[in-house]
């Protein structure tokens, strides 16, 4: 009885938490995959700052809405992620800096200028909305969304699955045998995006990875395989935002950070306890027991 108070109870008698979690649901389903394939990449910081790219296109969103729009600022997000991905290739392929560099510099730039113009002409209440979401005030519009783009992630990741993760690991191939490696690269860059902009909704601009690249990097150190590390990495995207909406209630503490963290435990948890781990250095190995 204790258990089901603590665990299940919340959800059942407070419908903000029901939607709080399907939201979590939908979430992990999309970003665990595309973050096992960014830290394949060795892009993870790329993903930070894709997070912040969509600020200037949401705040842009909510200026012209005259107020907290969903379908205003996520196209206005998507449309400013997108263009940031474009030019962080562009100045890459013209000039002598490397892609993180550029993503590094649009980062700052879009933080920058998303911050200011949320702060033009909304309130300090306005600005915390955006740079940490309210996922307890997550309504129905923004659930579609959600759910949405977690159904365009799974149905495009099963289309290319295959080109997808040979591209990520030789795109040098890709290119040799004329396999569009750059086609999938951008469908990649297009998903991520569009993740971003539905964990934009929930947890704002300045986690809105953490769902994505502590999942994925939690299940790096358990599983093996790129399917195995996928499907390890949205169960455990899903199980934090499970546990950490139920300490958030319990405990009094905003609902975003609490995710996250639990999120965190569980990376560092498998840092120690997993297979790939750090204990497995002090461990003896089979073959060399005799």
């Amino acid at each position: 009885m204790i258990l089901y108070d603590v665990f299940i109870q919340p959800f059942f008698e407070y419908g903000f938490l029901r939607r709080a979690l399907v939201a979590c649901l939908a979430l992990g389903i999309g970003a665990g995959p595309l973050g096992v394939l960014l830290l394949l990449r060795r892009m993870s910081l790329v993903g930070d700052a894709m997070s912040h790219a969509v600020l200037p296109g949401a705040a842009l969103g909510f200026l012209a809405a005259g107020g907290l729009s969903l379908p205003a600022m996520a196209l206005g997000g998507l449309l400013t992620g997108l263009a940031v991905a474009f030019l962080s290739d562009l100045v890459s392929r013209t000039t002598v800096l490397r892609e993180d560099a550029s993503f590094a510099s649009f980062y700052l730039i879009s933080l920058a200028a998303g911050v200011l113009i949320v702060s033009l002409r909304g309130s300090g209440l306005d600005l915390l909305h955006v740079l940490f979401g309210a996922i307890l005030a997550i309504d129905s519009s923004a659930l579609f969304l959600v759910g949405g783009i977690a159904s365009l992630t799974l149905m495009a990741l099963a289309l290319i699955y295959r080109p997808l993760v040979a591209e990520c690991f030789d795109p040098s191939y890709m290119r040799a045998v004329g396999g569009r490696g750059s086609l999938y690269y951008g469908v990649f860059l297009f998903l991520l995006v569009a993740n971003l902009v539905a964990a934009f909704q929930v947890l704002g601009t300045l986690m809105a990875v953490g769902l994505m690249m502590l999942p994925a990097s939690a299940a790096r150190l358990w599983a093996r395989s790129v399917a195995g590390m996928s499907a390890l990495a949205a169960a455990i995207a899903i199980l934090s935002g499970y546990l950490g909406l139920v300490a958030s209630y319990h405990f009094g503490i905003a609902s975003g950070p609490s995710i996250i963290l639990t999120a965190a435990v569980i990376y560092a948890a498998s840092l120690f306890l997993a297979p790939a781990g750090a204990l497995r250095r002090f461990l003896p190995h089979p073959r060399l027991a005799g």
